[in-house]
């Protein structure tokens, strides 16, 4: 059994193999803009609006208001950001239930890249507040001797939502898949909704460390302002 989707080769053509990461990835991002499509191309401002409209408000005001607990200081400028990781993280996730899906964030390579995405778009945030100079003086606080450890921190929790993720979405595949070989139906079926539910809270909980970042890249220079 390979614990990774990025040795399962789906399609061979000519010399280029694509293997089951960049398969499963491509047909979430479809899903996720088919679905976009679908779902506002006919919004409704009436008292009456449709039911799947209604889903996406609720999805939408649900991540608004972990922003807004997270942070005060106008955070919902990263909401969209913050709301596609947890859209794709999730359905990669719920749909590890359907049989023969490979969830791609059960790959390093892409975990990894999602965390990439974070380190690259917290100081993009943070720059974008506070510009350049401000921002770059944070990893010299409270002393310059800080700044390769401030800078180590960084890389470190970008290692450790990568891992993090792939870790807890290979070890719920691997233990389901297993379980299905040596045990009753019951015992996997009860270990899928078991995953279903890890699924979904480590997609929660890869969210909001990137949104809990973000905003502490924005506030800190907020807070030297008011200080001064």
């Amino acid at each position: 059994m390979e614990i990774s989707p990025d040795l399962v080769v789906m399609l061979r053509m000519g010399g280029v193999e694509v293997n089951a990461t960049l398969l499963y990835t491509w047909l979430v991002m479809l899903v996720l803009t088919l679905g976009s499509w679908l779902v506002t191309r006919n919004l409704s401002t009436g008292e009456r609006i449709p039911r799947w409209q209604n889903l996406l408000e609720t999805v939408v005001s649900g991540v608004r208001q972990q922003l807004d607990d997270i942070s005060p200081r106008r955070p919902r400028g990263f909401l969209p950001f913050v709301g596609t990781l947890f859209l794709f993280i999730a359905l990669c996730n719920v749909l590890s239930v359907v049989p023969g899906f490979r969830p791609p964030t059960g790959s390093l390579s892409t975990t990894a890249a999602l965390a990439l995405l974070v380190f690259v778009a917290v100081p993009g945030y943070g720059i974008g507040r506070v510009g350049l100079g401000r921002y770059l003086a944070n990893y010299l606080q409270p002393t310059f001797f800080m700044l390769p450890f401030n800078v180590i921190g960084e890389l470190s929790r970008t290692l450790a939502l990568a891992v993090r993720l792939f870790g807890n979405i290979m070890s719920g595949t691997m233990i389901g898949a297993i379980l299905l070989a040596i045990a009753p139906l019951i015992f996997p079926v009860l270990m899928q909704l078991l995953g279903l539910l890890t699924g979904l809270v480590q997609a929660y909980i890869f969210s909001v460390l990137a949104a809990v970042y973000i905003a502490a890249a924005m506030e800190n220079e907020d807070q030297q302002r008011e200080e001064t």
